[in-house]
């Protein structure tokens, strides 16, 4: 196989569209993999779309047909019998013309295309043209030829395409409906045979791995029709005589890290069962059968592991990953897996039906985050990127991401990572808050994309769940769809019959839940508590935090609440004079309808109503990580019955006000501290008395660690001076995935004045400070600190020490560098206790500056 890439430098020029394309006929410069808008602006002929309110001074972008264009040199490749052009992702309704004439017209952006172009190319100089369709008009004229937009939310119907839902706006998404070749595209020239999908299976049968490796074979006589479909069923074994003589072979080896790739080295060595052994490495080999057209062709290759080194989620062991190599001819796949088991539990008990995750065998509670595109022009998605947005989610104790079903199925960048640091992740299709038509001019597209994505994402031991669509059944049942559907089709036929056949045929190694929330019975609604998965947006749209509380749900896979980005982030994208939280530029970087009204009705009993802008940012962060602190520790707090949860969301695409704990400048909002110090492993939390008492309290321990532990808990109720007016110590064990809970006595928990005291829990390697007073009944001062700074080569060292009772104490150095990082937040400190700040990024920063008001802040600064 040898491949002439065609990225690098294009040019692309509107050929037709309203007014503003005109200005733009003239071809710019553009680089592949991209988008117009960043080549665009590149050329510098738009403006900042996330700049202002550049946004609706762009949206003519997309209602533009862009038409991309490369002259290129061939020569031929030797004696190759197949030349083919592959695209590895269009964005979205693309024709592809070589040398004047067309190739194909394509229709999704979530797959890949293979086309067979050899007797179009000519030696010397050949052109290259892939022109795309402006999607909006497209998804609207779609939507009127089918029979009129299905329901959706939001104000394009994006549900008539197969292209990335969020990329037409969301309630976090900026809109910018992109075009472009958005991933690789390049010219694969070949002879003989060639892999055309691998998927290698694993299982663990007691302590020996098993690895199935399925193996789809294209011969280069193919028409192609095989090649267009990538990651298609895999072909039925027939005779023929194709591939007569051809095996394949497959060798499995420990992986070893790398700096670039830092999985587990602690893999033993592979023992051989019933295959061919050289160095450690289990090799097996079976014939091609051909398929009945001869063109495919298809294998299964069985390897066994004695005492395999099993893959564990982080913090349940280790990540020990194994090399595969497939190879067939002079063709080679290579990749990688982990062994390990996966089930969902979700079989009726006595109080409804769980939603309960096991890895081999082991119950799993989930502390996970929802994952969004990590930048509205995904082609800015670099490795580094990734890999800091997942070093966030780990720091923050979070153990699964969920792949949101309004995105893309993600780059390789984010799943090997995962693999690597064990990390879990839930995958949805690609369906989220809409109807889907089941026609064949929508379902066409729809299947050979799940059979790619499954084939595709098959080798990652991080993936564990497969999942069918976001909201959509309970959209159906609850949103009022199904009047207004008037029989028309909407997808469920995708969700209960086309994607499960897929996985289960396909991947069996994993668990298909139909959609999210989802009860797991027909009789039920499909967000009902007691029964598998629920998504909580009363709390947030019309409800007070503290009605997280009314719930008892098995399992939390959406809930969520809005704060700001960091100041700098902020205001590096909002300009109104004066700034101000209904201004005009700020309103258009908050997406959630009447947002701005719902943060200041949720700050309302919690915080003193804020004076000042400066006061309005912090006071809307410091709700935000309160409200889910509050919600994670209730649900928490219901273990074993509860056995996860999904905050809505780790990260933004773009500069805004949203529910994310890290916003798109990578700065780590108040939030994200909440959410480290409520997904600690093992968590002591103070809750109401599970009987029912009036005023009664509990200490719960709830273990998440993996393994049993048994603490002596110390609970002392403190004065704000820091005197300790009552203490006392219990003991308190808890098994894996599991909890243990102690009520109080009146004297620790009823306090003399509820508005100067806290109370403290200490045990299990950590601390709790129970506030019994929201922050607008606390006696708080607003001066309780002393500081002390040292410069370091790379920023300061920032000490502060309480003279009384100081809450929520953060550093917010950014303010004075919009580079600078601090290490920890939102800590509480006890009259005489201190912290340490570590400010980092911000060499020569201004050591006085950091301790300015409006940097380093408490709750307490926030009261007149």
């Amino acid at each position: 196989m040898e491949r002439t890439t065609l990225d690098g430098t294009w040019t692309v020029e509107a050929v037709h569209g309203p007014a503003q394309a005109d200005a733009h006929r003239e071809p710019v410069a553009a680089i592949v993999p991209g988008c117009v808008h960043t080549d665009l602006l590149r050329a510098g002929r738009i403006p900042d779309p996330f700049d202002g309110d550049n946004e609706a001074a762009t949206q003519w972008i997309g209602d533009t047909v862009w038409r991309y264009r490369r002259t290129f040199e061939w020569s031929g490749t030797g004696t190759h019998d197949r030349h083919d052009l592959v695209a590895d992702g269009l964005d979205t309704l693309a024709t592809i013309e070589l040398n004047g004439v067309v190739v194909a017209t394509t229709a999704n952006q979530h797959r890949a295309y293979r086309f067979p172009v050899g007797h179009l190319l000519r030696p010397g100089a050949n052109e290259l043209v892939v022109t795309f369709d402006a999607p909006v008009p497209a998804a609207e004229r779609l939507s009127a030829l089918h029979g009129g937009e299905l329901p959706h939310v939001n104000h394009h119907p994006y549900n008539a395409l197969r292209k990335n839902a969020s990329n037409f706006g969301w309630d976090w998404g900026i809109d910018v409906a992109t075009s472009g070749i958005w991933k690789s595209i390049g010219i694969e020239s070949w002879s003989g045979a060639r892999i055309a999908a691998v998927r290698p299976l694993v299982d663990v049968d007691g302590t020996t791995g098993v690895l199935t490796a399925h193996v789809d074979v294209e011969f280069a006589g193919s028409s192609g029709a095989f090649s267009q479909a990538i990651g298609s069923a895999p072909v039925a074994s027939a005779g023929g005589d194709a591939g007569a003589g051809l095996e394949a072979r497959i060798t499995l080896a420990p992986h070893h890290a790398s700096a670039a790739h830092p999985g587990a080295d602690t893999v033993p060595p592979v023992r051989p069962a019933d295959h061919a052994a050289t160095a450690g490495r289990v090799v097996g080999a079976r014939p091609v059968v051909t398929g009945p057209d001869r063109t495919t062709g298809s294998v299964v290759v069985r390897l066994e592991v004695p005492q395999v080194a099993v893959w564990w989620p982080r913090g349940e062991g280790d990540q020990p990953l194994y090399d595969v190599r497939v190879e067939v001819g002079d063709d080679v796949w290579t990749g990688r897996v982990g062994f390990r088991t996966v089930t969902l539990d979700t079989a009726a008990d006595g109080g409804g039906a769980p939603f309960l995750l096991r890895v081999n065998d082991r119950p799993v509670i989930v502390r996970g985050a929802n994952w969004i595109p990590d930048h509205a022009y995904l082609t800015e998605m670099t490795p580094e990127r990734y890999a800091d947005r997942i070093d966030d989610a780990i720091d923050a104790n979070v153990n699964l991401l969920r792949v949101w079903g309004g995105g893309i199925y993600e780059s390789d960048d984010l799943y090997d990572r995962c693999d690597e640091l064990g990390v879990l992740v839930w995958q949805d299709f690609l369906f989220a808050c809409a109807a889907y038509a089941e026609e064949p001019w929508l379902a066409d597209e729809v299947e050979p994309e799940v059979r790619e994505a499954v084939t595709r994402l098959s080798p990652h031991p991080s993936l564990v769940v497969w999942n069918g669509n976001n909201e959509n059944l309970v959209a159906y049942a609850e949103w009022g769809w199904r009047p207004s559907l008037v029989g028309r089709t909407w997808g469920n036929g995708y969700y209960r019959s086309l994607l499960p056949s897929i996985v289960a045929e396909l991947d069996p190694t994993r668990p298909y839940t139909p959609g999210s929330p989802f009860s797991f019975d027909e009789y039920l609604t499909p967000n009902d508590e007691r029964n598998g998965s629920v998504h909580i947006w009363d709390v947030w749209n019309r409800l007070d935090y503290r009605a997280y509380a009314d719930w008892n749900p098995r399992f939390v896979a959406e809930f969520g609440f809005q704060g700001p980005p960091a100041w700098s982030t902020l205001t590096a994208v909002v300009h109104d004079e004066p700034l101000d939280p209904d201004g005009h530029e700020m309103l258009v970087h908050q997406k959630a309808d009447q947002g701005n009204q719902k943060l200041a009705d949720g700050m309302r009993g919690h915080l003193p109503a804020p004076t000042s802008i400066e006061d309005w940012h912090f006071a809307a962060q410091l709700n935000q990580a309160h409200a889910i602190r509050f919600g994670m520790e209730w649900f928490r707090s219901r273990t074993p019955d509860n056995t996860g949860m999904i905050v809505w969301q780790l990260n933004d695409d773009w500069p805004v006000v949203s529910w994310a704990l890290v916003d798109h400048a990578g700065i780590r909002k108040p939030v994200w501290y909440a959410v480290r110090q409520a997904y600690q492993p093992v968590l002591l939390t103070v809750q109401p008395d599970a009987s029912g008492a009036a005023g009664g309290l509990d200490v719960v321990l709830v273990n998440a660690s993996g393994a049993s532990v048994a603490e002596e808990v110390t609970v002392s109720r403190v004065g704000f001076d820091g005197t300790v007016l009552e203490s006392s110590s219990f003991p308190l064990t808890a098994g894996p995935a599991d909890a243990d809970r102690v009520t109080l006595p009146v004297a620790l928990a009823v306090p003399g004045d509820a508005g100067s005291e806290v109370l403290v829990v200490t045990g299990a390697g950590t601390r709790t400070v129970f506030d019994f007073a929201e922050v607008v009944d606390q006696v708080l001062a607003r001066s309780p600190l002393s500081t002390s700074v040292t410069a370091t080569d790379d920023g300061a060292v920032v000490t502060v020490t309480a003279t009384s009772y100081a809450r929520d104490v953060s550093l917010f150095p950014d303010r004075v560098d919009p580079a600078a990082r601090v290490d920890d937040g939102l800590v509480s400190l006890l009259a005489g206790e201190s912290v340490t700040f570590t400010v980092t990024g911000a060499r020569g920063i201004a050591p006085e500056a950091l301790v300015a008001p409006l940097v380093l802040r408490h709750a307490g600064s926030l009261l007149p």
